[in-house]
């Protein structure tokens, strides 16, 4: 019986072995597949898409890069960035007084900043472009940090909150004694109590930000702000024909979060389950 259960249990960690073995070479592969592209011509490319470069030349690296890779690169590490930071301390402040500060009606509160969860993108898009045209925002930086930020507010302070709730409250009342102020108890005590979580929402931010398309799109169409999502599609719809070109600049624009998600992985998982779990 005991042999019997030992063969099966074999059994069972092969087929995940496979399965896993056979999830990696499907996730993996397409961007193999990009990335090799990228050193073809057009005449490789077409006549056998799946064979290895004749030619491993970095030419088609160099020509995206200068027809305007680059800048898109530079906008969306500058919005990336920038974003990042907004939200994530307006969240954590957000939750810090959600959490431990005693204010009136906070269950409402609460309810109407995570009742932005429900709200779609799509839907606001008329009402947001008017108002932006009215404020001169239209078809700015400025545009995308705010809109970044407030759609990403209530699913960040969800996660900093769920996490802050276990956080003993004894460590507020000490600080307070020693005449702490609000701010030195949640800069210099509380925050650094929330790195994990605090990790985490920041990569998922960037993450978001990075490979955001929609509003990138409409609210810097035409204008010198593209991010890296429209600027790929600008860049496809130019030099269409020169297809290594687009597999080149969507190579570059996929190595800063293939390495971010490759290095903060563990942070995300942890960090997520951490900050549902509680």
């Amino acid at each position: 019986m005991v042999s019997r259960i030992g063969f099966l249990g074999v059994i069972a960690r092969v087929f995940l072995w496979v399965f896993l073995l056979g999830l990696a070479v499907v996730v993996v592969y397409p961007l193999l597949w990009m990335v090799l592209n990228g050193f073809k011509t057009n005449s490789q490319l077409f006549g056998n898409p799946f064979a290895l470069p004749v030619d491993w030349s970095f030419e088609n690296y160099r020509k995206a890069w200068n027809r305007g890779v680059s800048d898109y690169l530079t906008t969306s590490v500058l919005v990336t960035v920038t974003s990042t930071v907004a939200t994530v301390f307006v969240s954590a402040w957000a939750a810090y007084g959600l959490t431990r500060v005693k204010i009136p009606f906070s269950g409402f509160v609460t309810g109407t900043i995570l009742g932005g969860l429900m709200l779609a993108p799509s839907v606001a898009l008329v009402p947001l472009v008017k108002m932006f045209q009215a404020m001169g925002l239209y078809n700015s930086f400025w545009a995308l940090l705010i809109l970044y930020t407030a759609f990403r507010v209530p699913f960040t302070t969800f996660l900093i909150r769920a996490y802050m709730l276990d956080l003993p409250r004894e460590v507020d009342e000490a600080a307070e004694m020693d005449g702490c102020g609000r701010w030195t108890v949640f800069w210099h005590i509380i925050l650094p109590m929330c790195k994990p979580i605090i990790t985490s929402t920041v990569l998922l931010h960037i993450l978001f930000a990075w490979n955001e398309y929609l509003f990138a799109m409409i609210f810097t169409s035409g204008s010198g702000v593209q991010t890296l999502p429209v600027g790929l599609m600008s860049l496809m719809s130019k030099h269409g024909t020169e297809f290594p070109v687009v597999f080149a600049g969507m190579t570059i624009a996929a190595i800063p979060v293939m390495l971010l998600f490759f290095f903060g992985q563990r942070y995300i998982v942890k960090g997520m389950a951490d900050g549902i779990g509680k």
